[in-house]
């Protein structure tokens, strides 16, 4: 199929009109919380509270959400505020004051310490839980960049180039962490070189780091030599250190949604540098593949895990449809789509599109839930938990609406 001028002018006031007035307004203002800092985003689907504990992950990317709408949609001052009250929250309790895993303290909110983030901490900020590795740095990180962009802190900017730094550190195996697994059967994922190499471009475009180009370039380096697969059409989810495939369930698991995601970051990084045609070919390849793996011809939706082997998965929930593969899925075929011209990539965006704004929108209350069976029928009505809130769809909203308004003026000036 194509999409005409007028149909991508329809597609973005749609997404535009989704972000701020479908999307938005399900979580904030409401979500402030005014007593302890932070936000409160655990909510079922009518947007009531269904626990005040807050996820660290979630408070990160809730505050680049907000601070990202006043950089880019308008200066309303609710969203500068919010963006503060997470950016203070997040110094003021949720690094450890100590980098050793075992200790868990709690910083002062004028003395914001630099030991490994926690990952779960009560509605007051006491610690519950770290995880061995290193997403909650990630999101500060982009959290402290957009805040510092919105504000004009520098001491917003510089504390985001020095948990960047500690990012670097971690991802290098300079700082080390507490080793999830032993060394019987070592093995590294995808999602350190994606979730660095997304960090240092938002951190490239909102405050800017020196660093960012060189390092972009090295995960996408690693990503082509390790995890893409040619030969069989897929992208690992893990491999080995030399980048050979796991021949066990682990090691075989597949996650499409997640290998999509990785395809739009290098298909952004190929439009940053002036529509980059390697990096083109290689975000679609990357693309082709997991939809090839990932699409269910028979319900519609993106399956959450396969077997490289087409063998059975071990995870029960293999064949459900989440959220945010969805969202990656509408970013990554809009951008291939813009970017190449191929109609093939506008009738997988047309049909991702359609089966999620049909299957997981709220029409009643807004927002998007999270979880559905294979069939698409809903499995549980939660819109925001420890991992789930308002980070993928309104980045997607954001994302989508930004791409083609751009793509729009450009066509303008033709």
């Amino acid at each position: 199929m194509h999409y005409t001028l007028n149909d991508l002018k329809d597609l973005k006031e749609f997404y535009s009109n989704q972000l701020l007035n479908d999307t938005v307004p399900f979580w904030f203002p409401r979500s402030f919380d005014k007593e302890h800092g932070g936000f409160l985003l655990m909510r079922n689907a009518d947007g009531s509270l269904i626990d005040d504990d807050k996820a660290v992950w979630i408070q990160g990317r809730a505050t680049w959400l907000l601070s990202t709408l006043y950089n880019t949609a308008g200066k309303k001052q609710e969203w500068l505020e919010g963006a503060k009250l997470g950016y203070d929250f997040l110094n003021a309790h949720c690094f450890d004051t100590d980098a050793c895993p075992n200790q868990m303290g709690r910083t002062s909110p004028n003395q914001p310490g630099r030991g490994q983030m926690f990952f779960h901490v009560t509605r007051d900020g006491r610690p519950i839980r770290k995880r061995r590795y290193f997403f909650s740095e990630t999101f500060y990180v982009i959290a402290a960049a957009a805040y510092a962009q919105a504000s004009g802190s520098e001491e917003a900017a510089q504390r985001a180039r020095e948990v960047f730094g500690d990012c670097i550190a971690y991802a290098s195996g300079e700082k080390e962490l507490e080793p999830k697994f032993t060394d019987i059967r070592p093995s590294k994922g995808i999602g350190v070189p994606m979730i660095m190499m997304n960090t240092a471009q938002q951190l490239r475009e909102t405050i800017g780091d020196d660093r960012c180009d060189e390092l972009i370039s090295k995960w996408i380096e690693e990503i082509e030599r390790d995890f893409i697969k040619d030969d069989i059409r897929c992208v690992m989810e893990q491999v080995a250190p030399d980048g050979s495939v796991i021949d066990h369930i682990d090691g075989r698991t597949l996650n499409p949604g997640h290998a999509i995601e990785g395809a739009w970051f290098i298909l952004h990084e190929a439009k940053h540098r002036n529509n980059d045609p390697h990096l083109i070919e290689r975000g679609c390849k990357m693309l082709d593949y997991m939809w090839e793996r990932g699409w269910d011809a028979t319900y519609g939706g993106i399956l959450y895990f396969r077997d490289v082997y087409h063998k059975p998965v071990q995870e029960y929930w293999q064949d459900m449809k989440f959220w945010w593969p969805h969202n990656e899925t509408i970013i990554a075929t809009l951008l291939a789509y813009l970017l190449t011209g191929n109609e093939k990539y506008a009738g997988w965006h047309k049909l991702v599109h359609d089966y999620a704004y049909q299957h997981f929108h709220d029409k009643e209350n807004g927002e998007w839930f999270g979880y559905l069976h294979r069939d698409g029928s809903i499995a549980q009505t939660a819109k925001g938990n420890l991992f789930k809130g308002p980070f993928h769809l309104p980045r997607q909203e954001w994302y989508c609406a930004k791409l083609l308004e751009d793509h729009l003026a450009i066509n303008d000036q033709k």
